[in-house]
This record gives C-alpha cells, structure tokens and sequence, in this order.
C-alpha cells in the first residue's frame, strides 16, 4: 500500500503525507496562475493586441506551457524546502515567508497589467518580483540546494518577462 511504502527515486523518499504536501504545493502555484490568468484573459484578446510589441515577443501559445512547467518546479521547490522540517526553524519560516510573498508578486503582475492595463505598474511590481526570487533562491539554497536550482528557470523567465515588459511600456507611451 502507498501509504505505508517509501518509494526510493533519486535519493528522495516519498510517502503517501509526502505526496499530498507536494501535490498541495505544486496546487497553490498552478492557482497563482491560474487567478493570474483570469486577469489576463480580461484583455487578452482586447487591449492587448493593440499594444506595440518588440520584435522577440514569443508568440501568445508559448506563454500557457511554459507557466505551467514553472508553476510545478517553483512547486516541487517549495515541497523541497517544506519537508526539511517545520515553521518553528527560522531558516524554513524564511524561506517560506519569501516564497509566498514571490508567488504574491507574481499573481498582482497579471492584476497590474492586465487588469488594470498598465505596463508601467506591472514593471514596478516584475522588478521586485526578480528581487524577491532572488531572495528566494537565496534562503532555498542552504536548506535545499535542489530547491534553489530549480527556482532558476523562473527566475531566467521573469527576467525575460521584465526586458518584454520595459520594452511594452517605452513602445506604448
């Protein structure tokens, strides 16, 4: 029974508690996303496709797949971290702390710039998200080295997203 067994794969041991703390973590992103997403299809189809873009704006189909691979490592990140012990170890609290106020930031990107269509608030809000992955990854590291490194393509895709943004905000004055 999956209860009661530990699976062994890559040095990480997963019981049946285990499995529903990854799955609940992997959760609340994919519904960070998915309340950020409710924002965007608000302009989506309207105020956003009047917008100048530069000429490296990936095409509208990339943006879903690619959120969701991310949603579930910063997911698997946060499990990571959570099961190396509880909120009473400060390093933990931290680490957690940073990571919900990351995923906060996140979501109000979406709010900012789709919601309230405006590029120059969303750049505000993408520049202190870089900072608070950053800082992330940073209280990730000594708890689960694995946990940062997976923080890292997030951080790759909203640096990214930060050049695209500043550069949607100077071509639409």
């Amino acid at each position: 029974m999956i209860a009661s067994t530990q699976l062994q794969k890559g040095g990480i041991s997963l019981n049946r508690p285990d499995f529903l703390r990854l799955a609940a973590c992997i959760l609340v992103c994919q519904a960070a996303g998915i309340l950020g997403s409710f924002f965007t299809a608000s302009s989506l189809q309207s105020w956003y496709t009047g917008l100048v873009k530069p000429a490296f704006t990936p095409p509208g189909w990339v943006f879903g797949p690619v959120w969701t691979v991310l949603y579930t490592l910063m997911g698997i990140a946060a499990w990571l971290v959570w099961r190396r012990g509880s909120l009473a170890d400060p390093n933990i609290r931290n680490a957690v702390f940073l990571f919900l106020i990351q995923l906060s930031l996140n979501t109000l990107w979406s709010a900012l710039f789709f919601g309230l269509r405006s590029p120059l608030l969303a750049l505000v809000d993408i520049l202190a998200l870089a900072a608070a992955i950053l800082a992330t990854l940073a209280a990730f590291k000594p708890v689960s080295p694995l946990a940062a490194w997976l923080m890292v393509p997030y951080l790759a895709w909203v640096s990214f997203a930060a050049i695209l943004n500043a550069s949607i905000w100077k071509l639409n004055p």
